[in-house]
């Protein structure tokens, strides 16, 4: 019992609960990780900042489309961008069932600021849409 005793009498058991090495992997522990999380943030920060500067240049949409025939879909392109700014919009058109049966790449001229024309997509089968997958600058 004296030993019982001796050890609640404030010492902890040797060896028990963990030494200082623990704590010097938890300290080490914690400076890892927050050294990663600065780089993930410092890297979503980068890519979001390159996709908006990417994207102010040169924003397209299709507002409007019409399907004339089974091989032909209308769409009207319209663009807004920096003045001198060129570079290719690419329109795709699918069938009824999502398959993509025509795509074309429009240029858009340097220019001006903004950018409007109907073209015409030529399809393999038809089309019940016409949407814009992206303008890309030259």
């Amino acid at each position: 019992m004296t030993a019982t005793s001796a050890s609640s009498a404030g010492q902890l058991p040797e060896g028990r609960y963990g030494g200082r090495s623990d704590q010097e992997a938890d300290r080490r522990l914690k400076v890892v990780g927050a050294v990663l999380a600065v780089v993930v943030l410092a890297l979503i920060a980068w890519l979001g900042g390159d996709y908006l500067l990417r994207e102010s240049k040169l924003n397209g949409s299709v507002p409007v489309f019409q399907v004339v025939s089974d091989s032909e879909v209308q769409a009207q392109l319209s663009v807004s961008k920096d003045s001198g700014t060129g570079g290719t919009c690419t329109i795709r058109t699918e069938a009824a069932d999502h398959s993509v049966v025509g795509q074309l790449d429009v240029p858009v001229p340097k220019a001006g600021s903004s950018y409007n024309q109907m073209v015409t997509i030529r399809t393999t089968a038809r089309g019940t849409t016409a949407e814009l997958l992206g303008c890309t600058p030259s």
